[in-house]
């Protein structure tokens, strides 16, 4: 069974290398890995696969930013013959960026059997593309592989056959597990001269926080109003940094710790460092929940629920003059580390042990039909 796995993303990539390395060493499973490229800049692509132990792509389509139709479309465009020339029997997807929505929609039509790693999430905001993406990919996945029990019962009530779905636990929690100890050794926050549990980590990206100058502004000025109590670093995103000097907004980073984009081991050991993590990602919400670290996600909802039932995590819609505030306070809240059910590091075995039963039953299957001469399906 020749299985493709295509990331794009930074998250993605620290999904799918548990799940690769759960899946080496047997005979009958060859792995592709395929990057379209969304993510381009050496230390949101290069490194991680450095940092993550992950091999050199196969493919490299270079798809590059733009427009979500654009990037949509490139990618789709260059797939479809990666695809063709790989003939994966089957098609792993990690996220829901713009990059697995192009991989669903090109490997459907080819008709290839898709298996998606983190299916069933919902904002059940459909103003977040990504939540377009989530709906669609869910849609035409074969395998749906779930996070938390949220996601069974949002697949359920969408009228996903029960028999798709599989509860295995958090692929990110995964790569969390292996590369803790390790970020630790790097004693990045002695070199940046900061405090465990004193200082305050920001990461924003969304187009609903950066890409209006008017509330970007806002932002800034409130994790100004925090770094007079709390160093604020903030490792920025290169979607943030062009937007940051696009609406001449430079001078509202003077009083900021401002890092560009941060490797995987080093931004873990910042996360696991700090007093408080405020962030716009999906991913840092299920991160902070399992280190315990406070976090405030600016946004109105979460399509990681559990992360506000069982975790740390808080959403922030309200008013920015008020942000710091609420920071601050969380900085002096109790860290409480929490572990959801199944968060417990070998989700990615139990995917791959589900995969290796489906190729033992269609090996089965197969010596049958071809003692009987019938013609032999695929997968």
């Amino acid at each position: 069974m020749r299985i493709a796995h295509v990331v794009g993303t930074r998250p993605n990539f620290m999904k799918v290398a548990p799940l690769m390395r759960a899946l080496e060493g047997d005979d009958h499973i060859e792995q592709l890995l395929i990057h379209t490229g969304q993510h381009y800049d050496r230390r949101l692509s290069e490194d991680l696969f450095h940092d993550l132990e992950l091999p050199t792509p196969d493919v490299n389509l270079q798809i590059g930013s733009g427009t979500h139709a654009e990037q949509t479309a490139r990618a789709m465009m260059a797939l479809e013959p990666a695809f063709e020339l790989a003939q994966p029997d089957w098609v792993f997807l990690v996220g829901s960026t713009n990059s697995t929505l192009a991989a669903a929609l090109v490997a459907a039509k080819m008709g290839t059997p898709l298996a998606n790693i983190e299916a069933g999430l919902r904002s059940h905001d459909r103003s977040m593309p990504e939540e377009i993406n989530r709906v669609l990919i869910d849609r035409i996945s074969d395998a749906l592989f779930t996070t938390e029990p949220s996601a069974n019962e949002n697949l359920r009530q969408e009228g996903i056959d029960p028999r798709q779905i599989h509860y295995v636990g958090n692929v990110m929690i995964d790569s969390l597990e292996r590369y803790r100890s390790k970020a630790s050794e790097l004693d990045v926050t002695k070199m940046l001269g900061l405090d465990r549990g004193e200082y305050i980590l920001v990461t924003l990206h969304r187009a609903h926080n950066v890409d209006s100058r008017e509330r970007l502004a806002d932002i800034l000025a409130a994790l100004g109003q925090m770094s007079a109590y709390h160093p604020v670093v903030f490792p920025m995103h290169p979607r943030t940094a062009r937007n940051v000097k696009r609406f001449d907004l430079e001078g509202g980073l003077a009083s900021l710790g401002v890092l560009g984009p941060t490797g995987y081991l080093e931004f873990l050991a910042l996360m696991e460092c700090a007093g408080a993590v405020i962030t716009d990602s999906g991913s840092i919400q299920e991160e902070t929940t399992v280190l315990g670290v406070p976090c405030i996600t600016l946004r109105p909802n979460t399509e990681r629920p559990i992360t506000l039932a069982e975790g740390t995590n808080q959403l922030f819609n309200g008013d920015l003059g008020e942000l710091a505030d609420v920071a601050l306070e969380a900085v002096t809240s109790e860290r409480r580390p929490h572990r959801p059910e199944l968060w417990d590091g070998r989700a990615a075995e139990r995917i791959a042990r589900i995969a290796r039963e489906a190729l033992a039953n269609h090996r089965t299957r197969r010596g049958a039909w071809e003692r009987e001469g019938a013609k032999v399906p695929t997968l």
